[in-house]
């Protein structure tokens, strides 16, 4: 097609994939450039506005690396992340609710016994989580996988410090016979998510703040049923309503409750506070 103008410029484009040869990426991206033509012609989009749009973008490609996952951050504060696990993920009554994936997770995490300490030396108080993996039907679930992740008392996990290796706060488990699961790990806190990239100029720029309350990411599997991700969020946190990725859910949040020293979980002598927490996971089959 010749002359092409702004009033037939959308169908020049989405008559292009007219002979892509897979449905679901023609339905994709015919959708995508109808909604971006219509979101220019709606801002009345200016070119150097654009331009602007692809130096940000541009940026987000050149911090994201193997720790960091700047386009994450991105499609999380816009609401993205969660919504396309709201719409892909419903879960019926009693079943344990998704949330976010989060840019921290890593694939390389090392396995623990039932019962061990994932903490890595991660400073923090510690905390002694004791969990049920249930199905629908009340049955216990046994050796599902379970990897856990989380930060420290200083909003940091692992793989933000620089320098560092180690694997702090996270590991993989499985649960035994009764679908029981025990861990000690630390107390998480809340933290603002990094501010010092493209996703952190578009926050202050927009008045958001970053913070994410407390919590603890899970991600379970096993045969026969859907991958559960999800997080437990500690009951209390000031940030629980206005979560910057928006991810709480209220059937996540739980007490993560304090104890004085002493005799602690697994019979063990605590010399400073310590907190527990308690939480039955419900996973849908699938």
């Amino acid at each position: 097609m010749r002359n092409i103008t702004e009033h037939n410029i959308t169908d020049a484009v989405i008559g292009r994939f007219e002979n892509c040869a897979d449905p679901r990426l023609k339905e994709v991206l015919t959708s995508l450039v109808r909604h971006l033509h219509g979101f220019v012609r709606e801002t009345g989009l200016t070119e150097a506005e654009w331009m602007q749009g692809i130096e940000f973008l541009t940026a987000t490609g050149h911090i994201t690396d193997a720790k960091r996952q700047e386009f994450i951050l991105l499609s999380d504060t816009l609401g993205v992340s969660m919504l396309t696990v709201a719409q892909n993920h419903s879960k019926p009554a009693g079943a344990t609710e998704a949330t976010v994936f989060g840019p921290f997770h890593v694939a390389s995490a090392p396995c623990f016994d039932n019962g061990a300490d994932i903490s890595g030396g991660a400073p923090g108080a510690p905390l002694f989580v004791d969990c049920t993996i249930r199905g629908s039907d009340g049955a216990g679930v046994a050796d599902a996988t379970v990897d856990v992740w989380q930060c420290d008392q200083d909003g940091f996990y692992d793989v933000q410090y620089k320098d560092n290796d180690a694997h702090r706060a996270r590991g993989v488990l499985h649960s035994d016979a009764h679908g029981r699961l025990r861990f000690r790990s630390v107390l998480p806190v809340a933290y603002p998510i990094p501010t010092d990239g493209p996703v952190g100029q578009l926050l202050v720029a927009t008045g958001r703040h970053p913070w994410r309350p407390a919590h603890v990411h899970f991600k379970i599997q096993a045969p026969g049923f859907e991958t559960l991700i999800t997080h437990v969020f500690r009951a209390g946190d000031p940030y629980l309503d206005s979560d910057v990725v928006f991810g709480v859910r209220a059937s996540l949040i739980a007490d993560f409750v304090a104890h004085s020293a002493g005799t602690g979980p697994h019979a063990r002598e605590i010399e400073g506070r310590y907190h527990t927490l308690a939480f039955a996971f419900v996973l849908q089959p699938g």
